[in-house]
């Protein structure tokens, strides 16, 4: 067996075990490889419970069998479908399950608060059926509010989708989003995850999602976000790879435009309605497809 198969397998049961990032980072900063932290579980070196060690246990073969009958992919470094964007920052997973396909294509990662305003999801809709016609795919975090409002705008336009959960692929929450997850993959679009099948959707998982929505955006545009959220952790993990950031302006005592305001004034690019929108992307749109490989129209 090649080194290579050996270092997927082990990351295919380090993967089950559903743990903390930073507490897989922290295995592979004591262990070193994949097979080595694999080693380090099951000979009882490390801290962690035993619910976790006993799933981490499970064969890969066994785990390959169960995600092949859910219709569900496992991808890591080396992987030809693995998305090369989270190979460039730090901290982002070594693996993702995977139900659709990841696009090639330009994307856009559109994020906002899900105690939002009808004018919020308006323009998200708007926003992600704009992106679509642009050929780019929008990347969000299926959320009720903005989130879902930026996946139904894009979904309805024909475009791809990237929904990246905080759960396991196959756990759809909201459950209110049903529809729209089965939209997303009869568009051809994608739902991803660093946690396994049947990982609920326990809070503290959304955070540290939320950095793989920004490495997967090549831009990314915050539509409404107040004072805290997700979406402002979004934007400054996105600041810190450097990927540029937009947001909406919104009336300066209206809680859900704090954020978004506020980000204006340090430095990101007002978004000004759909035409101002589809100006940039169609600025934008030659660089990052030359990046990805495609053609420009």
């Amino acid at each position: 067996m090649s080194n290579a198969a050996t270092t997927r397998e082990a990351l295919i049961q380090l993967a089950h075990g559903a743990m903390a990032p930073a507490t897989l980072d922290r295995l592979f900063a004591s262990y070193g490889t994949p097979d080595e932290v694999l080693s380090a579980v099951e000979r009882g070196r490390t801290r962690l419970s035993a619910r976790v060690v006993d799933a981490i246990r499970v064969p890969a073969d066994v785990r390959l069998t169960e995600l092949k009958t859910l219709g569900i992919s496992f991808l890591c470094e080396g992987d030809d479908r693995f998305p090369e964007r989270l190979t460039a920052y730090p901290g982002c997973p070594r693996f993702l399950f995977l139900r659709g396909e990841v696009s090639s294509r330009p994307a856009i990662g559109i994020v906002g608060t899900r105690t939002c305003t009808t004018y919020g999801t308006d323009l998200a809709a708007m926003y992600g059926a704009v992106a679509a016609d642009a050929g780019w795919s929008v990347v969000s975090g299926l959320a009720r509010g903005i989130d879902g409002a930026a996946h139904r705008g894009s979904t309805s336009a024909g475009g791809h989708s990237h929904a990246v959960l905080g759960s396991g692929v196959d756990v759809v929450y909201p459950r209110s989003h049903r529809g729209l997850y089965g939209s997303i993959l009869e568009a051809d679009g994608a739902v991803s995850s660093e946690y396994p099948p049947g990982t609920p959707p326990e809070a503290w998982r959304f955070p540290t999602r939320n950095r793989i929505i920004a490495a997967l955006s090549d831009v990314l545009l915050v539509v409404e976000a107040g004072l805290k959220g997700g979406a402002l952790i979004t934007a400054r993990i996105a600041l810190d790879y450097g990927i540029p950031v937009y947001a909406v302006p919104g009336d300066v005592d209206r809680a859900a435009s704090v954020g978004t305001n506020l980000l204006i004034r340090d430095g990101a690019f007002p978004i000004l309605g759909e035409d101002d929108f589809a100006e940039v992307l169609s600025l934008l749109e030659p660089l990052y497809s030359a990046r990805c490989g495609e053609a420009s129209d």
